[in-house]
């Protein structure tokens, strides 16, 4: 679910909207900072997607 895709077909790609590449953005950038992404799904109800972030102080960078 995390991997980009790319539509074959680009009627396809017109009548569903998206490019497939969200949840491999958000994992990008989670990752980036330290984080972890998952998601969980329930058949009939839909899937959730979930993140977590570890706690720390905000380190800022000075140009040099």
């Amino acid at each position: 679910m995390f991997e980009p895709f790319h539509r074959g077909d680009a009627k396809i790609a017109r009548r569903y909207e998206g490019t497939g590449l969200g949840l491999s953005i958000v994992r990008g950038i989670v990752e980036m900072h330290g984080g972890t992404v998952w998601l969980e799904s329930e058949a009939n109800i839909g899937t959730k997607v979930f993140f977590r972030l570890p706690r720390g102080h905000a380190q800022t960078r000075s140009a040099a």
